[in-house]
C-alpha cells in the first residue's frame, strides 16, 4: 500500500472477473501489475452491482481525473486489457492508471507509483459514465 490508501468500492461482478485478469496475467512482463490490481481488490469492499453509488469508478465507467502534481486533467475509460486503447482514452485496468482509479469515488485522491513519473497523487473529478449507474449491468 502506498501512504494515501483510501476506501475502495468495487462490485461483485467486476471482483470476479478482474481476479481471472489477474490469474491470467501473474506471469510474465504483467506480473507486477497483475500484483497491485490483486492487491487493491483484497482490500475493497465488495457490492453488489445494483447497490453501486454512481461516482464510484467501476470497470468500464469513464473518468475525468487531476493529477495533483502536474494539475492535468484527462478523460479515460476503464476497461479489460484485450479493449484497451490508449489513443482512444481506453485504458487497461493493468495500467497503472487503471489500477489506481478503480474503485474511488469522486472527491477521492490516492498516491500511485508511475513507471516514468515516479509517484503522482490522482483525484478523481468526476464519472460521467457509469455503466451500473447507466442500467449496464453486463458490459
Amino acid at each position: 500500500m502506498y501512504p494515501t490508501a483510501p476506501n475502495l468500492v468495487i462490485t461483485t461482478q467486476d471482483a470476479e472477473r478482474l481476479r481471472l485478469v489477474v490469474e491470467y496475467h501473474l506471469e510474465g512482463v504483467t506480473r507486477a501489475a497483475a500484483e497491485a490490481l490483486d492487491r487493491e481488490l483484497a482490500r475493497a469492499e465488495l457490492v453488489a452491482p445494483p447497490s453501486v453509488p454512481p461516482d464510484v469508478v467501476t470497470m468500464n465507467s469513464r473518468v475525468v481525473y487531476m493529477d495533483e502534481i502536474t494539475l492535468r486533467r484527462r478523460e479515460v475509460m476503464i476497461t479489460y486489457p484485450r479493449d484497451a486503447h490508449v489513443d482512444q482514452g481506453r485504458v487497461s485496468v493493468l495500467s497503472p492508471i487503471g489500477t489506481a482509479l478503480l474503485g474511488l469515488a469522486v472527491g477521492q485522491a490516492i498516491v500511485w507509483p508511475m513507471p516514468i513519473a515516479g509517484q503522482r497523487r490522482l483525484r478523481v473529478l468526476a464519472v460521467p459514465y457509469q455503466p451500473e449507474a447507466a442500467g449496464n449491468f453486463y458490459l
